[in-house]
């Protein structure tokens, strides 16, 4: 008897446990309460998914029964939309209607976002808001200590994605003083730069695509945004696969499966075939072993190697660029890509090849001498990114124990570039392949 006992305990301990790595339960949680019950006033009711928090991707949804392909995991109704129709339909409407010239459906969105976060408990979207993150860590948020750390094409990227909200920030405040007579308190100090920040990358990173009728009181930026409470509570996964899409019968907005989830598990969705820098830009965060991740190869990293003295250097230049080889240059998980080849076998032309490089862009053998020096200096610039990796890591950890108020953040670009180093270090394996090959 005692034996069983024994065992009930180690498959309860073993239950507990299991639990534990699928996810924790937070439909108990006050701000969850609410949200549903708001969410069940506006029509929508759902048995499929419970809010949860998950070791490894924070919080998300947990599937209460196993799921099979085709399956509809969420259907949400259009009341519980938020687009820019919400928006027209709010005390914001006739002022963004009279507003000239037309402000974007982006700026109207953020505009409400910001009004109905200040209103607090006055507000209809009070339990969405509640609900939404006080913080996000995509670039535009992050602190320049941490921004240096990114790799070259992303940091470029980030700061012009900061140049671009501050931009939005200062051509948007003539438009919010117009709607002064909306508050008591000074609408300068309700929308400030850092309410602007929150409430665009609420939209950035929250949003689903939705196609609206073009409006003549918005600019000619397309109106496709909705954003989709609860539903936005699903994480993304690169390997799964689904159908969302506004269903116009049922005037919902519904997520099909394609995919099987197990009951308890964490139902995933997939934002697109992104890499991880693309990721951490827009959504600000990274996914590890990411089949479409890539580590990108800047035009300064590409002719550290090949001598400034090469009399057709700037003729070799002006072809890559006129062809578009000189972005998009990387390295994935099978080595290094054929737009990265390409564009090295076209500067290691010597001279009396170098009327060869139309055929060089089509991918033909120009002479056993190219390519090997291609394989060479692919070689060296895949150690040289590896090297700077690896020191940049060091760094990191170093940050980390100094720098406790940036931890959170320093962990997500350590996670980016951890990723990068395991791609550059397969890459570097098979170029050996390559070079044991050819030789």
């Amino acid at each position: 008897m005692k034996k069983n006992r024994g065992r009930t305990g180690r498959r309860r301990r073993r239950k507990h446990l299991q639990s534990f790595m699928d996810g924790v339960n937070c439909s108990h949680k006050l701000e969850y309460i609410k949200l549903k019950k708001w969410l069940k006033d506006r029509g929508f009711e759902d048995k499929n998914l419970r809010p949860a928090q998950f070791w490894d991707t924070g919080r998300g949804l947990m599937a209460t029964k196993a799921l099979q392909a085709g399956d509809l995991i969420i259907s949400l109704p259009e009341k519980c939309l938020l687009t820019t129709g919400t928006v027209l339909s709010s005390c914001l409407g006739e002022y963004i209607m009279r507003w000239k010239p037309p402000v974007s459906p982006l700026i109207a969105l953020c505009t409400f976002l910001i009004a109905e976060k200040h209103a607090g408990e006055k507000s209809l979207w009070k339990p969405y808001l509640d609900v939404l993150p006080k913080t996000y860590t995509c670039p535009v948020s992050l602190e320049h200590d941490v921004v240096s750390l990114l790799p070259e094409p992303l940091r470029k990227k980030a700061q012009e994605q900061r140049a671009m909200v501050h931009e939005l920030y200062m051509s948007s405040k003539a438009f919010f003083s117009s709607l002064q007579p909306l508050f008591a308190e000074n609408t300068g100090t309700i929308f400030n730069y850092s309410a602007l920040e929150w409430a665009w990358c609420t939209v950035n990173t929250r949003t689903i695509y939705m196609k609206h009728s073009q409006r003549e009181c918005f600019s000619l930026e397309p109106d496709v945004y909705a954003l989709a409470p609860y539903l936005d509570l699903l994480n993304h996964r690169p390997n799964v696969q689904v159908k969302a899409a506004f269903n116009e019968q049922t005037r919902s907005y519904e997520i099909w499966t394609n995919s099987q989830c197990k009951k308890y598990e964490e139902v995933f969705i997939c934002y697109g075939p992104h890499d991880n820098q693309r990721l951490l830009l827009e959504y600000g965060f990274v996914a590890t072993d990411n089949p479409h991740s890539s580590v990108y190869v800047s035009s300064d990293t590409l002719l550290r190697y090949f001598p400034p003295l090469d009399k057709q250097r700037n003729a070799k230049l002006s072809i890559l660029k006129d062809h578009d080889f000189l972005e998009n240059l990387t390295f994935g998980w099978d080595g290094p890509s054929w737009r990265l080849l390409t564009a090295l076998k076209l500067l290691c032309l010597q001279a009396d090849e170098f009327t060869c490089w139309r055929r060089t862009l089509l991918g033909d053998l120009i002479s056993a001498r190219n390519e090997q020096q291609t394989l060479n200096i692919t070689a060296k610039i895949c150690h040289f990114l590896i090297e700077e990796t690896q020191h940049v890591l060091l760094q990191i950890s170093q940050l980390k124990r100094s720098k406790e108020n940036l931890k959170k953040n320093l962990a997500l670009v350590e996670a980016l570039r951890l990723e990068d180093l395991k791609i550059l270090q397969k890459s570097a394996e098979i170029l050996c392949n390559l070079n044991m090959a050819t030789t």
